[in-house]
């Protein structure tokens, strides 16, 4: 199992804050972030030991991605007085990572 498996974990970790915040204001926002970053952890663990490596840490990418503007989103519409950097860090390492593999 890749190393940003557990990395995911811990941004899972630290989204239930962020996704507690979102959820007071806006329920849709933070069901997709919570999907979203499910889907990062789970197309890790899926890729790992598929024949279609690529396609499934791809869409881990993107839904990496979509983790990253769900919270800037929530930043833009201050439902989050910021994005917390422990989780960018996360989301930046685990994103370099898929991007290495899936080209």
């Amino acid at each position: 199992m890749l190393d940003i498996y557990a990395d995911s974990l811990v941004m899972l970790e630290k989204l239930n804050i962020e996704i507690a915040a979102i959820e007071r204001h806006d329920g849709d926002l933070a069901r997709q972030l919570r999907r979203a970053a499910a889907s990062v952890t789970l197309n890790i663990a899926e890729g790992s030991y598929a024949r279609n490596r690529k396609a499934l840490y791809s869409v881990a990418l993107g839904s990496a991605k979509e983790v990253r503007a769900c919270l800037d989103v929530a930043k833009a519409f201050r439902y989050l007085a910021a994005v917390d950097e422990s989780i960018a860090a996360k989301l930046n390492v685990i994103c370099g990572v898929l991007y290495r593999l899936t080209r």
